[in-house]
């Protein structure tokens, strides 16, 4: 049954210390920075987040990382002109980063949802990125096997959600909330508006509410305006 928060902070409680995280967004597009505040606020440490980037300037997942509560994080940009909390720990040795191309990442990610055991790409072969890990030559050319990235929670950004948890994204919002979604064991939605069930129409549900365990109604995200302008 779907739990309908009252807060982002009832929402993130269950998060525990030492869990994997997935976060959804793509630079700010689609980030849960008001889920990601309450997770600040929780105080779950040890955290491994899986994010397409590590973090930008001083909100959201920059700030979790400032405050050292991520031992680990799986991206793909770990590095921008805005990443300087990223950058302090790294060189400090207080985090560790898995670096994964962005298309293997997202795969694995879909890998994870999908009961997919593991998968050969040939995106990495024959670089640092392929150490360690099997490699296998088919028709002619190297791919490298990658495995599921299976997570405990994924906080994700919405644009709506009925009762029962089906949801619709605006736009590039979209993203990885929905292969993050089915990767998690618990996933955790910030969205603009809760409908009554049936008021959304099928053919635009984007994650089917079997996947979603918990909406919570973020009454003015940052960028709640452009939202509600763009759903009239």
């Amino acid at each position: 049954m779907l739990n309908i928060a009252q807060t982002a902070q009832e929402a993130v409680a269950g998060v525990h210390d030492g869990a994997t995280v997935l976060i959804g967004g793509f630079g700010n597009a689609g980030q849960p920075m008001e889920l990601i505040d309450a997770l600040l606020e929780c105080g779950a440490k040890d955290l491994t987040v899986v994010n397409n980037n590590a973090g930008q300037a001083d909100a959201g997942l920059a700030l979790l990382i400032k405050e050292r509560r991520v031992k680990k994080i799986i991206c793909s940009f770990p590095r921008q002109s805005d990443s300087w909390h990223f950058d302090a720990a790294y060189r400090a040795g207080e985090i560790e980063l898995e670096l994964v191309p962005q298309g293997n990442l997202a795969e694995r990610i879909r890998a994870a949802g999908a009961g997919i055991g593991g998968f050969f790409t040939p995106t990495g072969y024959g670089t640092m990125l392929a150490e360690g890990k099997e490699t296998r030559e088919i028709d002619g050319r190297g791919y490298v096997y990658e495995t599921p990235i299976h997570a405990d929670f994924a906080l994700i950004k919405a644009l709506k959600s009925d009762k029962t948890g089906n949801l619709v994204y605006r736009k590039t919002a979209r993203n990885f909330g929905p292969i993050m979604a089915a990767a998690a064991k618990k996933s955790i939605v910030q969205v603009s508006e809760i409908v009554e069930t049936g008021q959304l129409d099928p053919e635009v549900v984007v994650t089917p509410g079997i996947y979603v365990d918990t909406v919570v109604k973020i009454a003015a995200p940052a960028t709640a305006a452009a939202e509600q302008k763009v759903s009239k």
